[in-house]
């Protein structure tokens, strides 16, 4: 049985970092791509960042540089490292086997991220 459970989520001061995990079951994660997406209060899903199997992330404007997708395929896990968090970062993040809200084959719960003084 496919499995994406999200964890790390939390509330944070603006400018700190938190580290999200989401650990896959029932398929092999590294021969998937995988994403993060994300859900503000009162608003759509909204990409984040993808990892191809190559290994390369791709992200949205208002993330690079602050955000690191990466995954360990020892532990069939996917991370998003969130560095220099801003309020606007708020929002459930989702982990997707696939490239977006649009082209998966299965997501998670998510996780609540709250960035907030």
């Amino acid at each position: 049985q496919v499995q994406l459970v999200e964890s790390g989520g939390g509330l944070v001061q603006p400018g700190g970092s938190l580290r999200l995990s989401c650990a896959a079951s029932g398929f092999t994660l590294s021969l998937s791509p995988m994403s993060w997406v994300r859900q503000a209060p009162g608003k759509g899903l909204e990409w984040v960042s993808s990892i191809g199997r190559n290994g390369i992330g791709t992200y949205r404007d208002s993330v690079k540089g602050r955000f690191t997708i990466s995954r360990d395929n020892s532990k069939n896990t996917l991370y998003l490292q969130m560095d220099s968090l801003k309020p606007e970062d708020t929002a459930v993040y989702i982990c997707f086997r696939g490239w977006d809200q649009n082209d998966y084959v299965s997501r998670g719960r998510g996780t609540q991220v709250t960035v907030s003084s």
